[in-house]
């Protein structure tokens, strides 16, 4: 009887599961850094090439990308386009990419010197459209080849040996090594908050205040998590001086600070916490709605140091105060790009609407702003329109804040 009730639990077992699985693909990325040619070696290589059946390659601007090599068959028909058809079996597709750029005339966004790099891995794998058998799964890797002298590297991914990282994203079938990169002779300081492992890496000299942008982030943690259900793996913050871009840029797994932006301005906002927000709630926009991806992100930079204890009643007035200031001279908040002025008034905009929200569902299930910013990060990108739906829905009725002339 044990016997047969294990045959019919085996055949069981067979018949629910699918008689196929997915083909797995090694996919693996090495990186070598030429900083006497300010030059990117970059190389894919795939371990069963006959799965994929073309990478189409979005190659940006002229000149940014050259000396391609591959095993099979690669064109370059039409400008700034680039398709791989990988040979059958082991196949590689290399190149050189130039690692220098100028975010303005005089700042870069990208920068290599003798002693280290600071790029974005966008760059050194550009976007393409990926085209492949059915059931074939990717599984990419990341590695770097340092010049001597080079101590190390960091990335957003998390790491699985010396200078060794693996590449998931589940969004996408085309995993590539997106977030800021940093390597050379560099520092790190690396703590762990909730789930994440958070590290503060930059060039040594640079001046980056690792202790004290770990210090600010405990501090904040909490009240971010609160607000933004994610518990990333790992979370990377890079920094530079000058002649690096003088502000904040984030990615999806990592952002970069300038050196000498201030943790908390003298205006109470905080860029460190501004860029966090960005890299937590994913929040792009549609429709000339930048000012809800900025107001959103200056929002919570005031209200989770709010929340920390980080500011009084009395500083955060004088903060609404100058925010008033600034952005009288506005008269929409629409548009592709959040001016300053702009996006102080879309704070305004939104400390309003999260009081009226407040005052609205008061009572056994009161609601907020916050309510509103987790349905936001259920979309991909977000329109005027799908915050005034989001929020009218949260209320239960409409809202007086949000029938102003500035949104149209």
């Amino acid at each position: 009887m044990p016997i047969r009730l294990s045959l019919l639990f085996a055949i069981s077992l067979m018949l629910s599961t699918p008689l196929w699985a997915a083909v797995k693909v090694d996919l693996d990325y090495r990186v070598r850094f030429l900083p006497e040619s300010d030059q990117a070696e970059v190389s894919l290589t795939l371990e069963k090439g006959e799965r994929v059946l073309g990478l189409d390659f979005d190659l940006g601007e002229e000149g940014m990308y050259s000396d391609f090599s591959a095993d099979g068959q690669w064109t370059q028909d039409s400008p700034g386009r680039g398709l791989w058809q990988p040979a059958e079996g082991r196949a590689t597709l290399s190149y050189r990419v130039r690692v220098n750029h100028l975010r303005n005339d005089e700042h870069f966004d990208a920068r290599m010197t003798e002693d280290w790099a600071l790029l974005r891995g966008d760059d050194l794998v550009p976007s393409a459209r990926l085209r492949q058998e059915d059931k074939t799964e990717l599984v990419a890797r990341l590695r770097f080849d340092l010049p001597k002298g080079w101590r190390g590297v960091e990335t957003g991914w998390p790491r699985i040996g010396k200078n060794k990282f693996r590449i998931d994203n589940p969004l996408r079938k085309f995993d590539r090594p997106t977030g800021w990169i940093v390597a050379g002779k560099i520092g790190t300081r690396r703590v762990r908050l909730g789930d994440t492992e958070v590290t503060v890496a930059a060039p040594v000299g640079e001046g980056m205040r690792r202790m004290d942008i770990l210090t600010l982030l405990t501090f904040v943690w909490p009240q971010m998590q609160e607000v933004f259900p994610r518990d990333p793996a790992k979370l990377l913050i890079v920094g530079a001086g000058d002649p690096m871009w003088r502000g904040g840029l984030s990615a999806t797994n990592s952002y970069y600070m300038h050196t000498d932006r201030p943790l908390v301005s003298e205006n109470g906002t905080s860029s460190l916490v501004h860029e966090l927000v960005h890299v937590f709630s994913r929040i792009s926009q549609r429709d000339r709605s930048d000012w809800v991806v900025e107001g959103l992100a200056e929002y919570y930079a005031i209200e989770l140091m709010r929340r920390a204890g980080g500011l009084n009643e009395e500083r955060y007035q004088k903060i609404r105060q100058q925010l008033n200031k600034w952005s009288k001279p506005v008269k929409s908040l629409r548009g592709n790009r959040s001016t300053g002025p702009v996006t102080a008034r879309a704070v305004l905009l939104l400390q309003e609407l999260d009081r009226e929200i407040r005052q609205a569902t008061k009572g056994n299930h009161p609601r907020s702003l916050d309510d509103v910013t987790r349905g936001l990060m259920r979309l991909n990108k977000v329109s005027t329109r799908d915050l005034v739906e989001i929020s009218e829905s949260v209320m239960g009725k409409p809202s007086k804040v949000l029938d102003s002339r500035l949104l149209r």
